[in-house]
């Protein structure tokens, strides 16, 4: 096989993403990136001074939004939601307008599905005709959301179900309350709208054969996400409780310098992509104190969808993620799988996840493109991982991480592609002092053969999981003072086709064969400072695989 067209196209995307990063200034955990915070005027207004009526029955939207209109105008401030329930349609955030939630406050977003109007928007990193959020702003600067109150999306009157995630009195409770069940029986939708949309690819997608009339006839299946940020500057999101999303929950679109702080987003578990933030194409952003629970990702990185991604060309960088806990979520920190205009230099430290599908998750696949680099993540603390603890999957194939009952997946097939700028890829990343309590499995690492992921440094981990440890197409990898505890004894370690994998101080308390190595392409597998005695057998070959290849010290 020819070679040198892929080594030239490798050579292609590494030049580029260096030249784009060489002005980049270099971060740690002892040198972190700084976020501005806005400040604001204390001069106060409230909405019951706009008219606004607080039993939960009277339609508020003209009057918080002549209260922000009027805020702004005066130069800024704080525009007051006291307590109460606030019926609303969508609200639009301005410049140097703090909006505050009182205690005891509910703002309420509607369930008039016409009271949000189609808008073009984004979706899963590709421009897009969507229901207007409920909270919104495009290109303003100074703003924040604070207080002590609750946001609600209204979002189970926009969301379809799976009645594999219901008790089946919740699922007789939603099939009564109308809609459309498919043939099924098995998936819930609010409308025949909705039902439309679901059986097409990319409906939202802006294209010019595409009339007012063909998005109206769709218009219940292009959810909104609860809060849209596009191309704002020195934001804050501070003690709010989110919830109830539409789509997505809290989402940053092209933004800077963005606060995060002690909020709290939850969605029900069952809330199809019901992810609870994602920050895509951000810079400079801090959350800290906050918790998630949700129906997908927790806390998530992107940079918009293959060609429309790579052609914006801005990736998430600066960003820090401290002191907060997501519960159920398909994974508690992720990255991708839109990252098509890169990420780096990422930070997340004293975090915990419990119950989420899969721990820390970064994902992608072919025809992504973009560069993942420079991810830091220490102090994080695991319990009760229905998935893998660390998984580094570069087949992602849009499905929960985590199969239903039932339901059947086949392993996706190996196959060399060339190396274009479709290619993702990964590399440069660092984990330490991780504790996990129980997971499917620890630590999977999965590559393409045409680009390896590469440069993963692990150290000071100390994980209980029914299996241990898969690491296929990969180069570079480092592990290190590693506790691991398995149910499931043989092999503990499985590579296929790893090219410098180094492993030092693995401790076991018992494994009937350590290592199964499998492929044409090892290369420079060593095993250092490890009981041997631990263990029935240490390695078995297969597939091509040479005993040479591993080198036990």
């Amino acid at each position: 096989m020819n070679r040198y067209p892929i080594f030239l196209s490798v050579f292609m995307v590494v030049f580029a993403f260096q030249a784009k990063s060489q002005n980049k200034q270099a971060y740690s955990f002892d040198n972190l990136p700084v976020v501005k915070m806005p400040v604001f005027k204390r001069d106060t207004l409230s909405v019951v001074d706009y008219g606004a009526v607080n039993d939960g029955i009277t339609l508020n939207t003209v009057s918080i939004n002549r209260a922000i209109t009027a805020c702004n105008k005066k130069g800024g401030g704080v525009v007051l939601i006291p307590a109460g329930i606030w019926l609303t349609g969508p609200v639009e955030l301005k410049s140097n307008v703090n909006l505050h939630l009182q205690k005891n406050s509910l703002l309420q977003f509607t369930k008039d599905m016409d009271q949000y109007k189609l808008v073009e928007g984004n979706w899963e990193g590709l421009e897009q005709m969507r229901n207007q959020s409920p909270i919104w702003a495009n290109h303003q600067q100074n703003i924040a959301i604070t207080g002590y109150g609750i946001i609600d999306g209204a979002g189970d009157i926009w969301r379809m179900v799976k009645k594999d995630k219901l008790t089946e009195t919740q699922w007789k409770a939603r099939v009564a309350s109308g809609g459309i069940v498919n043939e099924e029986k098995k998936l819930w939708y609010p409308s025949a709208k909705t039902v439309k949309g679901a059986g097409m690819k990319d409906p939202g997608k802006i294209s010019p054969e595409k009339t007012p009339e063909f998005y109206d006839s769709i218009k219940d299946f292009l959810r909104p996400n609860l809060l849209v940020l596009n191309g704002c500057k020195e934001i804050l999101l501070e003690g709010v409780t989110f919830q109830n999303s539409p789509a997505w929950n809290l989402h940053p679109l092209l933004c800077e310098d963005l606060t995060v702080r002690n909020v709290y987003v939850k969605n029900p578990w069952y809330a199809q992509n019901g992810d609870g933030i994602d920050i895509e194409s951000c810079k400079n952003v801090l959350i800290e104190g906050s918790t998630f629970d949700v129906g997908d990702d927790g806390i998530c990185i992107k940079s918009g969808r293959d060609a429309a991604g790579r052609k914006r060309g801005v990736p998430t960088e600066n960003v820090i993620i401290r002191n907060s806990t997501v519960y159920h979520a398909h994974g508690g920190f992720v990255i991708g799988s839109e990252m098509s205009g890169g990420a780096n230099n990422i930070f997340i430290s004293d975090c915990t996840f419990i119950g989420t599908d899969i721990g820390l998750r970064f994902k992608t696949t072919r025809g992504r493109g973009g560069v993942v680099s420079d991810i830091y993540a220490r102090n994080i603390n695991m319990k009760d991982i229905v998935g893998e603890a660390i998984l580094f999957d570069m087949y992602y194939a849009a499905l929960d991480p985590v199969p239903l009952s039932g339901e059947k997946r086949e392993v996706p097939k190996v196959v060399l592609f060339p190396v274009t700028e479709e290619t993702p890829v990964f590399r440069n990343f660092h984990i330490s002092n991780i504790v996990c309590d129980g997971a499917a499995r620890a630590l999977f690492i999965r590559g393409l053969p045409e680009l390896s992921i590469s440069n993963i440094v692990l150290d000071n981990l100390t994980i209980k999981a029914k299996a241990g440890i898969d690491i296929q197409e990969a180069k570079n990898i480092k592990i290190s003072r590693m506790y691991l505890q398995t149910d499931l004894l043989e092999p503990l370690i499985n590579i296929q086709n790893g090219n410098q994998i180094e492993f030092k101080q693995l401790k076991y308390p018992a494994a009937e064969l350590l290592f199964k190595i499998s492929g044409v392409n090892n290369s420079q597998i060593s095993a250092s400072d490890i009981d041997l005695t631990k263990t029935i057998r240490k390695a078995v070959f297969e597939h091509g695989a040479k005993p040479a290849v591993l080198n036990l010290k």
